[in-house]
């Protein structure tokens, strides 16, 4: 057995004990990594041998999938005894940032800008969806000067600021985030020679390595360079993960192909994605 493989078989066992398995969560990550760009509909068959290679029971996703569709995230369509699922409005738009951000190959830029964000009621934790951190109080505080989708009901401020205190950048817990980061480089950084792995092996190692990332990394507060530590190790985190997946996407891509998904509408987005890291590293 190849070291690859032999990673896998450990992944696939790490997952199934963390606890309580979010199968859900999983085809979230299937959907937005491998289908979105192949059409954006996949069969429900496909969807259950795409988990299976991770050890993931047909009841199991058929479970997942009836909560997904009754939280209105995807919608289910027929034709004649097989089912599809795709995204619905709802799904799609809110896979929007999260897609930029997973697949961004640096931190954001910056116009030095901030917005502040009051609320009528201080119970409220809806604002960390939008990547502000609580102040105290009422008080909500972002980098960038961005106010859209914002609910209606909030007084907010956006303009320049002048220079951060380090009391204030410890309110986006930056050693938390380093900690997130620095348990995926241990668990990623012995995947060698992926070319080794089957078509499975490949699609299935790159479901895991984009739930592992996508969790970690939509957590993270999305600060700029030049508010982030010097050596900061979601960089290194970050080139981990897009070396590894461009290193998954010819075997995965071929799984896909044979299971029946159409083919790519924009393969260059595709190779796009994680695009700078894979610049420094050639």
């Amino acid at each position: 057995m190849s070291n690859a493989a032999s990673e896998l078989e450990r992944h696939i066992a790490r997952l199934h004990g963390n606890g309580r398995l979010r199968v859900w969560s999983l085809i979230i990550t299937f959907f937005g990594d491998a289908v979105a760009l192949r059409g954006g509909r996949v069969a429900l068959s496909t969807l259950q041998d795409a988990m299976g290679l991770l050890n993931i029971e047909a009841g199991a996703v058929r479970t997942a999938l009836s909560r997904l569709a009754g939280e209105g995230w995807v919608e289910r369509e027929r034709e004649g005894r097989l089912s599809f699922y795709k995204l619905t409005d709802q799904g799609h738009d809110a896979f929007d940032e999260p897609t930029r951000r997973i697949y961004a190959g640096a931190a954001p830029d910056w116009d030095g800008n901030w917005t502040v964000a009051i609320e009528s009621q201080a119970t409220s934790t809806r604002l960390g969806q939008h990547g502000f951190v609580a102040l105290g109080g009422k008080a909500w505080l972002k980098v960038g000067g961005e106010t859209g989708g914002l609910p209606d009901d909030l007084l907010v401020i956006s303009g320049p600021g002048s220079s951060l205190p380090d009391s204030l950048l410890s309110l986006w817990k930056l050693d938390d985030h380093a900690a997130h980061y620095n348990s995926f480089i241990a668990d990623w950084r012995f995947f060698d020679a992926p070319e080794s792995l089957s078509h499975d092996e490949a699609m299935a190692a790159r479901t895991l390595l984009l739930h592992d990332w996508r969790r970690i990394v939509l957590r993270d507060p999305d600060l700029p360079d030049v508010l982030l530590p010097a050596g900061w190790i979601g960089d290194k985190a970050r080139k981990l993960a897009g070396q590894t997946y461009h290193s998954l996407l010819q075997g995965s891509e071929n799984w896909l192909s044979d299971n029946g998904l159409p083919a790519q509408t924009d393969p260059a987005s595709l190779e796009q994605r994680f695009n700078v890291l894979r610049n420094i590293a050639n």
